[in-house]
């Protein structure tokens, strides 16, 4: 390894797959930890190889179990510190309890405030993450923030498939999403649309109509994440209720909990396009209408850019 790549990298059991692929993109070895647990359920962390003075990168997404996935990331920081590391960036590709950014109602925890408290007094230095929910939770930090965007590699995905220009139209699920779609919209040249969505109860939501025109258009809707599919399949009704020769999606975070992949199987879209920030599991993958693309090539470059104090800004500017 040259001097320049003098750092280490560890995973917890999120998303050991992605981690893999960005060591291997940086022509590295994942460093051992053992990360297990006790028979009652509390999690056991060793660090196996010395991490005084050096650089850490520990690479954990916080999907389902959660709150497995945060104790585990919480505890291996803790541990790195007290091994005397020099720094520890946690590589979350996906946040959760993102959703959790406000108050929409009384009496109701801002979670993901919460979230970057227990990030932060865990003992890490910066945070690395793709596509938040919401962009202010980067102010939830008192320590630097890297939001990496998943665009460049889904687009790039659907100018090679030919699915650009005038007879595509990007459409945005929520009032929320439009500023995604606008730049989705620009990259593709094509033109966009926004559908009204109500939402009656947490992961209930129903779509009303279509704000743009989509008629005799293919459509392309796209948002941060992919849960139930309540609002997916709900959109994909609205636009070819409205004429739309053809609906796809695509979306940075597979969440895909409960009815999601039944949903899709069953829904009139024709390819749902989402990265492995969050590890599938061989079922949902084997869906024919669910591509996966790897964002391994922009977390392994930035985690690159950061040791050696380069922007990471212009991975997405130039």
């Amino acid at each position: 390894m040259g001097k320049d790549m003098d750092f280490l990298v560890f995973c917890g059991n999120s998303n050991k797959q992605l981690a893999e692929e960005i060591v291997k993109k940086l022509g590295m070895r994942l460093s051992d930890a053992t990360v297990t647990q006790f028979s009652d359920g509390e999690i056991f962390v060793r660090i196996n190889e010395s991490v005084r003075g050096r650089d850490v990168f520990v690479i954990q997404s916080t999907n389902n179990p959660a709150e497995k996935h945060l104790m585990e990331l919480m505890i291996m920081v803790d541990a790195l510190r007290r091994a005397s590391a020099n720094s520890v960036t946690a590589v979350i590709p996906y946040f959760g309890y993102a959703r959790q950014d406000r108050t929409v109602e009384p009496r109701v925890p801002i979670t993901a405030k919460l979230v970057a408290n227990l990030l932060t007094t865990s003992g890490i230095n910066r945070m690395v993450t793709m596509d938040l929910h919401a962009g202010q939770i980067q102010g939830f930090f008192d320590i630097p923030v890297d939001n990496l965007y998943a665009s460049p590699i889904i687009t790039k995905y659907l100018i090679e498939n030919d699915m650009q220009g005038e007879n595509f139209v990007i459409v945005s699920p929520d009032a929320g999403g439009v500023p995604r779609a606008r730049a989705y919209a620009k990259i593709l040249n094509t033109s966009l649309a926004i559908i009204d969505k109500r939402r009656t109860a947490p992961n209930e939501a129903k779509a009303m109509h279509v704000i743009g025109d989509v008629k005799n258009k293919h459509v392309i809707i796209v948002d941060d994440m992919i849960d139930t599919a309540g609002t997916l399949t709900e959109a994909a009704n609205a636009v070819l209720e409205m004429g739309a020769k053809s609906v796809r999606a695509c979306a940075t975070h597979a969440v895909l909990s409960g009815p999601a992949i039944e949903r899709i199987v069953n829904s009139a879209l024709e390819e749902v396009v989402v990265t492995n920030t969050i590890e599938l599991s061989k079922i949902k993958i084997s869906i024919s209408k669910i591509k996966v693309l790897s964002v391994a090539d922009i977390f392994s470059e930035a985690i690159r850019r950061i040791h050696k104090k380069e922007s990471i800004s212009s991975l997405f500017t130039n």
